[in-house]
Protein backbone atom coordinates (compact mmCIF):
# COMPACT_ATOMS: atom_id res chain seq x y z
CA UNK A 1 0.00 0.00 0.00
CA UNK A 2 1.27 3.47 -0.90
CA UNK A 3 2.16 5.69 2.05
CA UNK A 4 0.53 9.10 1.92
CA UNK A 5 2.75 11.98 2.94
CA UNK A 6 0.31 14.70 3.80
CA UNK A 7 0.67 17.22 6.60
CA UNK A 8 -1.04 20.36 7.77
CA UNK A 9 0.63 23.35 6.10
CA UNK A 10 -1.20 26.10 7.99
CA UNK A 11 -4.50 26.97 9.59
CA UNK A 12 -6.03 29.85 7.61
CA UNK A 13 -8.30 32.40 9.28
CA UNK A 14 -10.08 35.44 7.92
CA UNK A 15 -9.94 38.29 10.40
CA UNK A 16 -11.35 41.77 10.73
CA UNK A 17 -7.92 42.77 12.07
CA UNK A 18 -5.35 40.22 10.80
CA UNK A 19 -2.31 41.78 12.52
CA UNK A 20 -4.04 42.02 15.90
CA UNK A 21 -5.38 38.46 15.70
CA UNK A 22 -1.95 37.19 14.60
CA UNK A 23 -0.41 38.98 17.60
CA UNK A 24 -2.85 37.18 19.94
CA UNK A 25 -2.03 33.77 18.42
CA UNK A 26 1.70 34.61 18.51
CA UNK A 27 1.27 34.98 22.26
CA UNK A 28 -0.54 31.64 22.41
CA UNK A 29 2.03 29.70 20.37
CA UNK A 30 5.27 31.61 20.99
CA UNK A 31 5.80 32.17 17.25
CA UNK A 32 6.90 35.42 15.57
CA UNK A 33 4.41 36.95 13.07
CA UNK A 34 5.66 37.66 9.54
CA UNK A 35 3.49 40.42 7.97
CA UNK A 36 3.05 40.57 4.21
CA UNK A 37 0.73 43.25 2.86
CA UNK A 38 -2.71 42.91 4.45
CA UNK A 39 -1.98 39.34 5.61
CA UNK A 40 0.18 37.85 8.34
CA UNK A 41 1.89 34.44 8.39
CA UNK A 42 2.63 32.87 11.77
CA UNK A 43 5.19 30.07 11.31
CA UNK A 44 5.40 27.10 13.67
CA UNK A 45 7.17 28.06 16.91
CA UNK A 46 8.96 24.69 16.99
CA UNK A 47 9.11 21.46 14.94
CA UNK A 48 5.97 20.09 16.64
CA UNK A 49 4.05 23.37 16.28
CA UNK A 50 1.62 24.53 13.64
CA UNK A 51 1.51 27.48 11.26
CA UNK A 52 -1.31 29.96 10.90
CA UNK A 53 -2.17 32.46 8.17
CA UNK A 54 -4.37 35.51 8.80
CA UNK A 55 -5.99 37.34 5.92
CA UNK A 56 -8.59 40.12 5.72
CA UNK A 57 -12.22 39.14 6.17
CA UNK A 58 -13.90 38.99 2.76
CA UNK A 59 -17.53 38.67 3.83
CA UNK A 60 -19.82 38.30 6.80
CA UNK A 61 -18.78 35.79 9.45
CA UNK A 62 -20.85 32.60 9.38
CA UNK A 63 -23.42 32.39 12.17
CA UNK A 64 -22.12 28.99 13.26
CA UNK A 65 -18.46 28.04 13.52
CA UNK A 66 -17.99 24.71 11.73
CA UNK A 67 -14.40 24.05 12.81
CA UNK A 68 -12.23 24.89 15.81
CA UNK A 69 -8.78 24.11 17.19
CA UNK A 70 -8.21 21.57 19.98
CA UNK A 71 -4.95 22.45 21.70
CA UNK A 72 -3.46 19.91 24.12
CA UNK A 73 -1.40 20.66 27.22
CA UNK A 74 0.25 18.30 29.74
CA UNK A 75 -1.98 16.88 32.48
CA UNK A 76 -2.30 19.29 35.38
CA UNK A 77 -1.45 22.43 33.40
CA UNK A 78 -4.78 23.22 31.70
CA UNK A 79 -6.00 25.76 34.27
CA UNK A 80 -2.66 27.59 34.35
CA UNK A 81 -2.60 27.70 30.53
CA UNK A 82 -6.21 28.92 30.40
CA UNK A 83 -5.35 31.74 32.81
CA UNK A 84 -2.39 32.72 30.60
CA UNK A 85 -4.60 32.77 27.49
CA UNK A 86 -7.28 34.81 29.24
CA UNK A 87 -4.59 37.37 30.15
CA UNK A 88 -3.65 37.51 26.43
CA UNK A 89 -7.24 38.43 25.51
CA UNK A 90 -9.12 35.15 25.15
CA UNK A 91 -12.67 34.86 26.50
CA UNK A 92 -13.83 31.91 28.62
CA UNK A 93 -16.85 30.14 27.09
CA UNK A 94 -17.29 26.87 29.05
CA UNK A 95 -15.57 23.95 30.80
CA UNK A 96 -16.06 20.21 30.31
CA UNK A 97 -14.40 18.62 33.34
CA UNK A 98 -16.37 15.58 34.55
CA UNK A 99 -18.22 14.29 31.49
CA UNK A 100 -15.41 12.15 30.02
CA UNK A 101 -12.82 10.19 32.05
CA UNK A 102 -10.14 10.45 29.31
CA UNK A 103 -10.15 14.24 28.82
CA UNK A 104 -10.95 17.60 30.42
CA UNK A 105 -11.14 20.80 28.43
CA UNK A 106 -11.93 24.47 28.51
CA UNK A 107 -13.45 26.20 25.49
CA UNK A 108 -12.24 29.73 24.86
CA UNK A 109 -12.74 32.31 22.12
CA UNK A 110 -9.94 34.39 20.60
CA UNK A 111 -10.38 38.20 20.39
CA UNK A 112 -12.47 37.88 17.19
CA UNK A 113 -14.73 35.14 18.60
CA UNK A 114 -13.12 32.05 17.02
CA UNK A 115 -13.59 29.12 19.38
CA UNK A 116 -10.72 26.88 20.49
CA UNK A 117 -10.27 24.33 23.26
CA UNK A 118 -7.45 23.69 25.70
CA UNK A 119 -7.51 20.01 26.66
CA UNK A 120 -5.58 17.76 29.00
CA UNK A 121 -5.61 13.96 29.17
CA UNK A 122 -4.90 12.11 32.42
CA UNK A 123 -1.83 9.88 32.44
CA UNK A 124 -2.47 6.27 31.49
CA UNK A 125 -1.88 4.01 34.45
CA UNK A 126 -0.58 0.56 33.50
CA UNK A 127 -2.60 -2.23 35.09
CA UNK A 128 -0.86 -5.09 36.87
CA UNK A 129 -0.78 -8.42 34.99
Amino acid sequence: MEKHQISLGAINLEAAHPAALAAFWAGVTGATPLPGGDSVYLPPADPDGFAMFFQPLTGARPERQAIHLDLTVPWGSRQREVERLLALGATHRWDVLDEHPHVQWTTLADPEGNLFCVAEHPPVVASAP
